[in-house]
Order: structure tokens, then C-alpha cells, then sequence
């Protein structure tokens, strides 16, 4: 799963990279660590507006979501299942890019995970990377506030990724970068990078995959 992303690349670095603009740039501040948990606003580019990133918040709220509690279950989404699931299907391609610098995984060292051993991955060669994912337009039935939110699709782990993310082997969807555009204007399954590499937080350590 991806609940704890890496976003250190400014807006200008952003828009840079993925040739679009940014009105809120302002209003974004890169983070050496982000938890999804807390469901911040980030910056994304939906096949909506291609051409312009946007602050959405981490955790799709469907439309007939009741309330912002339901964002706990829906920060991922299972690439495998999203046509089946009621969160995901109505949305199925309503298709987004999420800039990132990297993601954080834990190993469990143990059977229960009671001991861990935190790692960075990133894209080798590719500073910044782009997550698959899926967006959404919910308005809140108290305030009458549109909000756009978003979802990271996750797959099964390749070999590193199982590796580290032992439990439940899983990863988000990470775009190879030539497949970009594909992916957020099309109707076809993501192409996946598999150029992966994960460096070790305690102790330093790392791995690739070719």
C-alpha cells in the first residue's frame, strides 16, 4: 500500500516536469514526508484539465459519501478491483498523475510487525515520478464546499517491493515515464516503471531492480 509519500520537489520543479501550470502553487509546500493519514491537499493533474496542476486531497470521497470519514478507507484503491468496488467504479476513469519524489514502506522484521525497518524508494534516474490514480469531485453536505479529492492505485509487488512490503505485498502504481500521457487520457491499464530502488532509513542499505 502507499500511505506515506515523499513530495521534496518545489512548483517550479513541478511544472518543469510535467509542462503545466500551477495557480495554486502558493498554496503547496514540498515535504520530506506526508501522511495520508492526515489527508493533505497536494498537487495533481486530472484528465479534466491536462494541462494545469491542482491541489486535491489525499482520500477520494465519492459523490454520495456522507461525510469526510469515509477518506480513511479510500486513500489506495486496488487496480485489480476498481470496476467492482462502489468507492472506485463510478470514477473508474476519472484518471490522474500525482507528482512525487518518493514513497515510504516498512519491512516487518518479525511475524507480527511489532519490529520494522523503515525504507525510502524512489525512481532511479527520474527525480520526480508520477503515482496512477483516480480523482473525484465531493461536496460537503455541511459547508456546500466543492472538494476534489484522489485516490493511489496500488498493484501487486514486483520482487524489491515484495521484499520490503512483506506483509501484504502490495505498491502503488508507478507510471514509466513514457506512458504518462497514456495513462491519464486513455481508457488502457497503466504500464508500470519497474526501475525501483530502495535505500534502508536504519541501518543504510540499498537495493535495485533491473
Amino acid at each position: 500500500m502507499c500511505f506515506h509519500s515523499h513530495h521534496t520537489a518545489n512548483a517550479q520543479a513541478l511544472k518543469n516536469r510535467l509542462k503545466v501550470s500551477f495557480q495554486e502553487e502558493l498554496k503547496f509546500t514540498p515535504s520530506n514526508e506526508v501522511n495520508g493519514f492526515t489527508h493533505p491537499y497536494l498537487p495533481i493533474v486530472t484528465n479534466e484539465e491536462p494541462d494545469a496542476l491542482q491541489l486535491y486531497q489525499w482520500g477520494l470521497l465519492p459523490q454520495w459519501a456522507k461525510d469526510e470519514k469515509f477518506q480513511q478507507n479510500t486513500l489506495n484503491a486496488k487496480l485489480e478491483t476498481i470496476a467492482e468496488k462502489p468507492s472506485f467504479k463510478a470514477v473508474e476513469f476519472q484518471r490522474c498523475l500525482i507528482p512525487a519524489t518518493g514513497f515510504y514502506e516498512w519491512k516487518w522484521l518479525d511475524g507480527k510487525g511489532k519490529s520494522k525497518e523503515k525504507y525510502l524508494i524512489q525512481v532511479e534516474n527520474s527525480p520526480i515520478f508520477c503515482f496512477a490514480g483516480l480523482w473525484s469531485k465531493w461536496i460537503d453536505p455541511l459547508s456546500g464546499i466543492l472538494r476534489g479529492t484522489y485516490t493511489i492505485l496500488t498493484t501487486e509487488a514486483n520482487p524489491l517491493m515484495a521484499e520490503i512490503h512483506n506483509s501484504k505485498k502490495r505498491m502503488p502504481v508507478i507510471l514509466d515515464i513514457s506512458a504518462e500521457e497514456e495513462w491519464l487520457l486513455g481508457k488502457n491499464p497503466p504500464k508500470i516503471t519497474t526501475q525501483l530502488i530502495a535505500e534502508s532509513l536504519e541501518p543504510p542499505m540499498q537495493f535495485s531492480l533491473f
